[in-house]
């Protein structure tokens, strides 16, 4: 099935903040040989490439993307091999899979049903949460280059660091991941388990209006939400956007807020915690688009 790109899409509905403009060409591929195509028309078109997953870290400019914005999150499906092993397209939800792998007894994803974002996402950011990170799990993932050619890298060659991995830093989508978990297990148990983290998430972290979770990396230090709060962060607003009082490393999308409103107010935080910690915070939310050059210096 050839998918077609459509021209001037708005790309805030596929964000969670629910912000920013709009990509000059977007392709929704719900298979590998769609995203191939999108490629390929790229390519020929002479045009740039950017990949948006489920849009649940990044902020993406009032001004939109240039180019294709490729979105993945529809790439899906599960294969559940033997012995524990799992292979899943890269869009789908962590937190689906945490839900469905706690079903057949098999241990080890029942953290990740917190996390808002897919499976593909996990593996590029390493993602991670109440001790556990996807860099534990993953025994290899299936790359596609520019060219829509398909390589498979392994875990040894993936230099998983906390909330990294060498995907950030080269260019390829990510189309499918390999886990290896624990079978065998008491189906009971681990979806108590399961419940137990998504009650802790909507416990501890705010509900209901757009945010992308953690703005901040943890430093050695301290944790980003704890500096952040003596600093008297919480509340804080800039336009639209505003700390939440429920956790003070993350950022609301309350009243219509602008991504230049949100990336003003990362810049205030980051600000204020250096002047009175000397920590500089390292942001989890990756950029897309262009942002007014002075507003990124905080960020640097």
């Amino acid at each position: 099935m050839i998918c077609t790109p459509k021209a001037t899409v708005s790309l805030a509905p596929l964000t969670a903040y629910h912000v920013g403009g709009t990509a000059q060409w977007l392709s929704q591929p719900t298979t590998i040989e769609a995203l191939a195509q999108a490629l390929t028309w790229a390519k020929a078109q002479g045009m740039p490439i950017t990949i948006l997953g489920a849009g649940t870290n990044v902020l993406i400019s009032d001004q939109g993307i240039g180019g294709l914005v490729i979105n993945t999150r529809h790439l899906m499906g599960i294969t559940w091999g033997a012995g524990g092993q799992i292979r899943a397209c890269a869009g789908e939800p962590l937190a689906r899979l945490a839900w469905l792998s706690a079903r057949k007894g098999w241990h080890g994803l029942e953290w990740a049903v917190g996390i808002p974002g897919t499976i593909g996402g996990a593996a590029v950011m390493n993602a991670g949460a109440h001790g556990w990170e996807a860099a534990q799990l993953i025994t290899g993932v299936e790359v596609m280059n520019g060219l829509g050619q398909i390589h498979y890298v392994r875990t040894a060659e993936l230099d998983f660091k906390y909330r990294h991995s060498i995907l950030q830093d080269q260019d390829g989508i990510v189309i499918a991941v390999d886990l290896q978990l624990v079978p065998g297990q008491d189906p009971r148990i681990l979806l108590k388990q399961v419940a137990q983290f998504n009650h802790h998430r909507r416990q501890t972290q705010p509900q209901g209006l757009p945010n992308c979770g953690s703005v901040f990396r943890n430093p050695s230090v301290h944790p980003a939400g704890w500096l952040l709060e003596r600093c008297g962060l919480k509340g804080y607003a800039v336009g639209g956007a505003k700390v939440a009082q429920e956790h003070a490393n993350f950022i609301l999308n309350c009243n219509q807020a602008k991504a230049q409103d949100i990336l003003t107010l990362m810049g205030h935080m980051k600000a204020q915690v250096h002047d009175r910690w000397g920590v500089s915070l390292q942001t989890e939310v990756k950029l897309l688009g262009n942002f007014a050059v002075e507003m990124l210096h905080p960020l640097a």
